[in-house]
């Protein structure tokens, strides 16, 4: 018999390609209670013609320090591979595994996996059936899905696919895939694929604030609410803080000593990421809450500089400034 989902809380960290590796995932994580924030999820990881090794999957996972489970998100669109790669991904030590089949990337859609694969339920009921054999009891195995590719009429076909697979999950961004990331989403897409399986919906999509995990619960009844790239403005979004500057300049901070603990980040890796990060919360994020321009012209030579040490500087110098009022988030 399958476990039941290890969620700890109602709100989740979507898997996102390029940010969410263990050293932001636990950055995020050691700001909240597992009562709230209740999950995350790594990078997926693409499987083509071979399994993926155990080792490989055991380093995405990274070591746990949270009670937080982190899902494994695995895609691909050969049953063989795929399923060999669930079998590897609970012996990494995986608590769950996800099938990724909402993926947008022209690159990924190309090659058939990914959102690709909205186009065949049945295809994505026979992956997703093939993994949860593979897994055979030893771990839930749930699927992400957006809400088609051109349109949505295809979504409860869809959901039923991978509910009729055995997906213990139905995870559903609610746009399509030619939607993009487009301020369009459609929270009503949700509800839908609620009304249509048995199992339990997440939803995603559009979350912009915290009061709005509750309300997308309330108005869609989906078991779990999921946040993707609200929390790189705001990793505080999972819970009713009012955080400011200097806090974002703690938790890059904070997120820049996790990268130079562990092997692999070096200094060019750890400063891609930080600016990449600074342009978000400085976007309608955190950083955005200074309000003086003197320090917006700072932060944007900050965004362009090529060594690690100013950058570190000025975010100790920001973490170290007078708290701000407390913000209505």
């Amino acid at each position: 018999m399958t476990p039941p989902l290890p969620f700890t809380g109602p709100w989740l960290l979507a898997p996102m390609e390029g940010v969410t590796e263990a050293c932001f995932r636990d950055a995020v994580l050691s700001r909240h209670a597992p009562e709230g924030l209740g999950g995350a999820f790594t990078e997926f990881v693409r499987v083509r013609e071979r399994a993926i090794p155990v080792e490989s999957l055991a380093e995405r996972l990274g070591p746990r320090r949270f009670p937080q489970p982190v899902g494994l998100q695995l895609m691909g669109s050969d049953p063989g591979p795929l399923a060999a790669s669930v079998d590897a991904a609970i012996r990494a030590g995986a608590p769950l595994v996800d099938l990724n089949f909402g993926c947008p990337s022209p690159k990924h859609f190309g090659a058939c996996a990914g959102s690709a694969l909205l186009a065949w339920p049945e295809r994505v009921e026979a992956l997703v059936r093939a993994c949860v054999t593979a897994a055979d009891g030893r771990v839930p195995v749930t699927a992400k899905i957006r809400s088609g590719v051109e349109d949505d009429r295809r979504l409860e076909e869809l959901a039923r696919a991978a509910e009729a697979g055995g997906a213990s999950m139905l995870t559903v961004h609610c746009r399509t895939r030619d939607e993009g990331y487009r301020d369009c989403a459609d929270w009503g897409r949700i509800a839908r694929a609620v009304a249509a399986v048995r199992i339990p919906v997440c939803g995603n999509g559009s979350i912009r604030r915290h009061g709005d995990l509750a309300r997308m619960r309330s108005e869609t009844g989906c078991a779990w609410a999921m946040v993707g790239r609200a929390a790189l403005s705001n990793p505080w979004i999972f819970s009713d803080v009012a955080a400011g500057p200097a806090d974002g300049a703690r938790f890059l901070l904070d997120y820049a000593a996790l990268m130079q603990e562990r092997s692999g980040f070096g200094a060019v890796r750890t400063l891609f990421r930080l600016r990449q990060l600074l342009g978000c919360m400085a976007s309608g994020g955190v950083l955005a809450r200074a309000g003086e321009p003197p320090a917006e012209a700072d932060r944007r030579r900050k965004l362009q500089a090529e060594d690690l040490a100013p950058v570190l500087a000025w975010l100790e110098e920001r973490a170290c400034a007078p708290v701000a009022a407390a913000q209505p988030v």
